[in-house]
């Protein structure tokens, strides 16, 4: 008789209440696989809209959770060189090659690119499968809630702001959503940058929080047209770059807030994704749109070791035990949540 374990997953799209707790077969590590204890896992926006659903095969009943933190239990073939009882965090991406540039010759490799926890069963259970090629040892002096509070979040600013939109020591760079996790990253990824930041959240408990983190100029969207005040701030020059994962409700105020030859880069649309874009504004200023999704291998190894040499801060707003599981997405959805939701199995 197989083994159980506890898990937080869903059999049907819907909201919040769809998720269940319940006890599942243990799963065995395939050739290149690596089984996890989980000791920790985070919530991200990505959590509600595979729960919610997308236009892609998710395996049901489904296991949510990209970003996790534990320690190896079992390997599986050709995987036997990854210690037992190994401390790791685990990159959420899977084949991120598929983004590097592929030609469309004989070359190019179909292979898609995939997330854990989206596309694959994730970390919201007391154990997971992973490639082994995913880890990343985790510090003795790093707690498991850290190292996943970090990954998904930290690798997305990144490689938005220094990769994609190649942020320049003394440029303007304005953040929305900087109550999220994906924000309050890339708060501390600008300013370490050299950058001068501008901010955008919601009350002014959260202002006082970005501002403790880094940003020099913290705007409340509830009580100011953040744009208009990015104008008055800079003489009218506007920002450099901004980076955008709200969508939807703000597209237009963070077009008009970038200057001449301004870059916009966006990597998420958690208020939806259907933004109304200027076209006149957009050729007379000269200014670039850009995507941006995840990161490398590279990217994720280099950002995590600054993570935990101290240089940057995941910050955690609660820590929840995995049965919990259901309270967390109706906090995540609620929108009062600033930084990251940690679960425990």
């Amino acid at each position: 008789m197989a083994r159980k374990m506890r898990a937080a997953l869903f059999s049907d799209h819907g909201g919040p209440e769809v998720i269940e707790i319940t006890d599942v077969p243990i799963p065995e590590p395939g050739a290149g696989e690596v089984r996890i204890k989980v000791e920790a896992a985070a919530m991200n926006h990505l959590d509600l809209w595979v729960r919610r659903g997308l236009p892609i095969e998710t395996p049901m009943p489904h296991i949510g959770g990209s970003d996790l933190a534990g320690v190896v239990n079992a390997v599986g073939p050709g995987a036997e060189d990854v210690p037992i009882g190994l401390r790791v965090a685990v990159d959420p991406s899977i084949s991120y090659k598929w983004y590097e540039g592929q030609g469309r010759g004989e070359s190019f490799d179909p292979s898609p690119f995939q997330i854990i926890g989206e596309h694959t069963q994730g970390g919201f259970a007391e154990y997971t499968v992973v490639p082994a090629e995913n880890l990343l040892e985790i510090p003795e002096h790093v707690p498991f809630e850290r190292a996943a509070a970090a990954g998904l979040v930290f690798v997305t600013a990144w490689r938005a702001l220094l990769t994609r939109a190649k942020l320049q020591t003394g440029e303007r760079v304005l953040i929305t959503g900087t109550s999220g996790g994906v924000g309050t990253a890339a708060v501390q990824v600008a300013s370490r940058a050299g950058a001068r930041v501008y901010a955008v959240t919601s009350g002014a408990n959260n202002v006082a929080r970005a501002e403790d983190l880094g940003a020099h100029v913290v705007y409340d969207r509830e009580r100011v047209d953040f744009a208009r005040e990015v104008w008055r701030d800079t003489n009218k020059a506007g920002v450099d770059i901004v980076f955008d994962t709200v969508g939807e409700a703000m597209w237009q105020q963070c077009l008009r807030s970038l200057g001449l030859g301004g870059r916009l880069v966006t990597s998420g649309a958690t208020t939806g994704s259907r933004g109304i874009t200027e076209l006149r504004l957009l050729f007379w200023k000269q200014l670039s749109i850009m995507g941006s999704t995840m990161g490398t291998p590279a990217e994720f190894r280099r950002v995590m070791r600054l993570v935990f040499e101290g240089s940057f801060e995941p910050v955690i707003h609660q820590v929840l035990p995995l049965d919990q599981a259901r309270t967390a997405h109706e906090m995540l959805e609620s929108g009062n949540v600033f930084g990251k939701l940690i679960l425990v199995p």
